[in-house]
């Protein structure tokens, strides 16, 4: 029940008048909506199979029944294709068993501004919200990021839910002679009355409701349908269990071929020369492409592909700066010793510090790479002067818009089919992966499925950036923070990131001018959520010669990590237990709830020498968490997690079970990058080539997990990302309790 294959992107025709706008369908049925749920310029182009009816933008019904909901986010294992389809089919009063999900095509009515405005970080915030909407809905700004996918297409899948049960209630009172008030829909039927004397089957109505308009006030259950707050089964879940998902890996197309890719060095590099004959040898070797900094093997099947890549032997020139960890270092340590830009204050730091003794300490976080189990790939056909692209992408958009621009045609011209992913963690913003692939098959004449491979994957990844912190506090005489300030030297990745995807939108080249030379993305999470009277975070831009992205949960995974840590710091300066620590300075009933549940879930001993136990919290896109982990040295030296705990306040839940994987899988992606995730540099390389250079948990290894998921009734937050950034402090502070010594560098290692 994974769905059907993306719709074509060309639509059809719609007919827009005042009132009304008329969508048509393949099964050939028209449905008047009303004209306030659309926006008048963008009408929808979902398309129909035979039998089905189309309701809105949103949701098909079939005369079998079956109802098959649009979901314009990626599905890389975070539960979207579940989530989203629940939220309809609740408001809908549909039968789960009867649900399906599809891809939604592009177009500007899935736009997502809020995805952008919180990847962003508030980088754009000097953009009035009217101009961004409208920006993003000219450029279809469709995007999966940020925790958004619930918080942002909630309200329109509950109206498009809604939308088709009056109709659909319209057309079953008119066969029983009764108002519509006095239907309603169960389990995938139409009932009239309380007592449900008669009923009929949605694929019984589906066409007759075609017929029907909305009523002005649509009549609305919000989560009191009976699908909303239940662990139903995921629908992505069989198909990839029997092996029957479709991944971008597993596209076969007629006479399709098959290319791997070398890259040069970061920096300025150049392609100095291959040596062809030897590649010439190796037998399947279709064709051999080049470009000014990267050359592909074009192939019959991809490991023959790679063999000829291999022999080819490419040589690369790079100019400017040698790259490698030391210089990694040197840059991040001058940028903080230099110009900073203050990003946010309150009151006056620099009289709350004068003649005063200060408690003050140094962090470091180092580049963290993304090394989902899916490398970059891409399936290209172009042919007629048109480009069909098949890849995993968290913004179709961009990618289209840049492989576009690539071949010279027009982005009409392009059409995208976003696959199902497995795993991204922010890799799949990125679109380099699509434009080489477009490339590709233009140049061979051939459908070309283009994948990187694992060692190609790491050394042109856009890492989390790595990051220096400077950290002063002033205690009070009873233990309070009455001066704060944190000072960090990092890459500007927001500004980064916003420029290389949207190289095309003159509009957000020009918003992302405005302002200083500091970027917010870079110090998300630094600002406070607890009560400091006074406070002062500063950035201060790293120029550090290495590309740089979003990884999950952004700068919050090392601002978390400097401030939770220098917490616990000022607590035993201050001779106070940690976990009291915060709650005393907390202003959020929502995260004290969650310090204390998760103190008394994970039998909580203070945090005193010997115990091996730490805590650290995070408040993060309208959600809260407090960790406790145990950890201990092996021999010594080597970091062992043994237990950690998570107290979660996400507010209402969709579907608890998809909230407890991402948090049970957040804190062991946290883990691994507080162990390990990382890379060294070495001549504008990168030392990590594989999985077993990265230190990441396995099952032998992997701790004791418990999750207390409590129950609220304030609006859903983002989930996805929020057990990220407090796992590695409360690691670290747990090995401070264990050991007696405090490691302040990720990744944490004793021999540091």
């Amino acid at each position: 029940m994974t769905g059907r294959t993306f719709a074509d992107l060309a639509g059809r025709a719609a007919k827009i008048d005042r009132r009304t706008l008329l969508i048509g369908g393949g099964a050939g049925v028209g449905l008047m909506l009303a004209w306030s749920f659309w926006p008048r310029d963008y009408p929808a182009n979902l398309t129909a199979a035979a039998g089905e009816t189309i309701f809105n933008a949103w949701l098909k019904i079939g005369i079998d029944g079956h109802v098959t909901v649009a979901i314009p986010q990626a599905e890389y294992g975070q539960g979207s294709y579940t989530a989203l389809p629940q939220i309809l089919a609740d408001e809908l009063g549909a039968d789960w068993r009867t649900v399906s999900v599809e891809p939604a095509p592009l177009n500007p009515l899935y736009t997502n501004t809020l995805g952008a405005d919180e990847l962003f970080e508030g980088l754009f915030a000097n953009v009035p919200d009217a101009v961004k909407q409208s920006h993003a809905a000219r450029v279809a700004l469709v995007m999966t990021a940020a925790s958004t996918s619930v918080r942002a297409f909630e309200a329109p899948l509950r109206q498009a839910g809604a939308a088709a049960r009056a109709l659909l209630c319209k057309a079953a009172a008119a066969q029983w002679n009764t108002g519509w008030q006095d239907c309603d829909t169960k389990d995938g039927f139409v009932t009239q009355g309380t007592q449900g004397k008669q009923r009929r089957r949605f694929g019984d109505l589906a066409v007759a409701a075609a017929g029907y308009s909305l009523p002005d006030v649509l009549p609305m259950r919000a989560g009191d349908g009976g699908l909303y707050g239940q662990s139903l089964p995921r629908l992505d879940v069989p198909a990839k269990v029997d092996g029957s998902a479709n991944f971008a890996g597993d596209v076969r197309l007629p006479d399709m071929v098959f290319a791997s890719i070398r890259q040069g060095p970061v920096g300025d590099t150049r392609l100095l020369d291959i040596r062809r004959k030897p590649a010439d040898k190796v037998r399947g070797l279709v064709a051999v492409v080049q470009r000014d900094d990267w050359v592909a093997a074009v192939a019959t099947d991809w490991w023959a592909a790679n063999r000829a890549l291999d022999a080819l032997h490419p040589r690369f020139s790079t100019q400017g700066n040698i790259v490698n960890s030391d210089s990694i270092e040197a840059a991040l340590t001058a940028a903080l010793a230099g110009k900073g830009e203050r990003m946010a204050q309150r009151g006056d730091l620099a009289a709350v510090f004068k003649d005063a003794q200060i408690v003050a300490a140094d962090y470091r976080v180092g580049l963290a790479v993304h090394a989902p189990v899916e490398t970059m790939t891409a399936t290209a056909h172009f042919t007629g002067g048109a480009l069909k692209l098949w890849l995993p992408t968290q913004a179709p958009g961009l990618a289209r818009t840049a492989a576009a621009r690539a071949l010279g045609i027009s982005e009409s011209r392009v059409i995208v089919h976003p696959m199902l992913i497995g795993g991204s963690f922010g890799a799949n913003l990125e679109h380099q992966v699509a434009v080489q692939a477009a490339i590709l098959a233009e140049e061979v004449k051939r459908p070309v499925q283009l994948i990187w491979s694992r060692g190609e994957d790491l050394l042109h990844d856009r890492y989390r950036p790595p990051a220096a912190a400077r950290l002063a506090a002033r205690l009070g005489a009873n233990g309070a923070i009455l001066g704060w300030q944190t000072k960090i030297a990092a890459p500007a990745t927001g500004r980064e990131l916003a420029r290389r995807l949207m190289a095309d939108d003159k509009g957000a080249r020009a918003a992302i001018a405005l302002g200083g030379f500091g970027d917010p993305y870079a110090v998300a999470g630094a600002l406070p959520f607890y009560r400091f009277p006074v406070y002062a975070i500063d950035h201060h831009p790293a120029d550090i010669g290495v590309p740089t992205g979003h990884w999950r949960s952004g700068a919050h995974s090392y601002t978390a990590f400097f401030t939770e840590c220098f917490l616990d710091e000022l607590a035993h300066v201050a001779g106070t237990e940690p976990l009291s620590f915060r709650v005393s300075i907390t202003g959020e009933a929502r995260l004290v709830r969650c310090l204390s549940t998760v103190g008394a879930l994970g039998g909580w001993e203070g945090g005193v020498a010997g115990s091996g136990q730490g805590i650290a919290c995070h408040s993060f896109r309208g959600s809260h968490i407090a960790v406790l982990a145990e950890a201990h040295f092996e021999d010594g030296q080597i970091p062992v997690v043994d237990r950690l705990v998570a107290a979660v306040d996400c507010g209402q839940m969709v579907n608890p079970d998809l909230v407890r994987q991402q948090i049970e899988g957040g804190l062991l992606f946290g883990m691994a990058a507080a162990l390990g995730g990382t890379t060294g540099f070495s001549e504008n390389l990168a030392e990590a080539r594989g999985f077993g250079a990265l230190n990441l948990p396995r099952l032998a290894n992997a701790p004791d997990i418990t999750v207390e998921l409590i129950k609220s009734e304030a609006a859903p937050g983002g989930v996805s990302e929020l057990a990220v950034p407090p796992v590695a402090p409360a690691i670290a502070n747990a090995l401070q309790s264990a050991a007696g010594f405090r490691l302040r560098e990720l990744p944490l290692s004793a021999s540091r």
